[in-house]
């Protein structure tokens, strides 16, 4: 009898030991911090701003976030929304490093040098292009959350760069456009407004811009 309680015993632990083997083969690898695209223009780029990579806004906002996170900067000088602008994101090697980042958060800012007249003058594509630019990385792999900033003020029109059209065109095109997907939006253009010391050449941030458009991104991606 003792020989067979134990012969019990024995299998009743295997069939257990081989229970808890295929739970834990189930269970989701540990996910790494999470990831964080910055897409945009020179504002995200962080033109003018000395040592750019230590200060520009993305870099501003991993320092915010902390160890759970990691934010990239994807940012090109002159970049447009636009898939017929004068310097598309779209054909830019930022644009395929951030699909190959594998993200899972998204934030779009684009639109200021579509501003510029030459490329608003495919402006009927703007929302078109907008909806695809969210749809693409919707689509990825990674399925990331994405967020569509509106452009900061323009403080001073410069380099065909106005707020006439990034304000009354624009920002009313990326809102419906947000609204048509369900895309959160993060308004940056409320966040920076009249805040016209943060901008030495009156469309890009400097370093302390950055850093308090940095705090404006955080606060929606991570409010708590």
């Amino acid at each position: 009898m003792k020989l067979l309680r134990s012969l019990a015993l024995l299998a009743a632990l295997s069939l257990a030991a081989l229970a808890s083997a295929a739970e834990f083969r189930t269970q989701p690898a540990q996910r790494g911090p999470t990831r964080v695209a910055c897409v945009g223009d020179s504002i995200t780029y962080g033109a003018n701003i000395p040592e750019r990579e230590k200060n520009a806004y993305p870099a501003s906002l991993w320092r915010m976030l902390g160890p759970l996170y990691d934010v990239k900067n994807f940012g090109a000088n002159a970049a447009t929304l636009l898939k017929k602008g004068d310097k598309p994101y779209w054909d830019l090697q930022e644009f395929k490093d951030a699909d190959a980042y594998a993200p899972d958060i998204v934030v779009i800012k684009l639109g200021t040098n579509d501003s510029k007249p030459h490329n608003w003058a495919h402006k009927d594509e703007f929302a078109a292009d907008a909806r695809a630019l969210v749809q693409h990385f919707r689509a990825l792999p990674s399925k990331p959350l994405v967020y569509v900033c509106l452009p900061v003020p323009v403080y001073q029109d410069r380099w065909g760069i106005n707020e006439k059209t990034v304000a009354g065109e624009i920002i009313p095109a990326l809102r419906q456009v947000a609204k048509e997907l369900g895309a959160p939006v993060i308004d940056l253009h409320a966040a920076m407004r009249e805040r016209g010391e943060y901008f030495p050449d009156g469309v890009h941030p400097n370093q302390a811009g950055a850093a308090f458009m940095a705090q404006a991104v955080r606060y929606e991606i991570a409010p708590h």
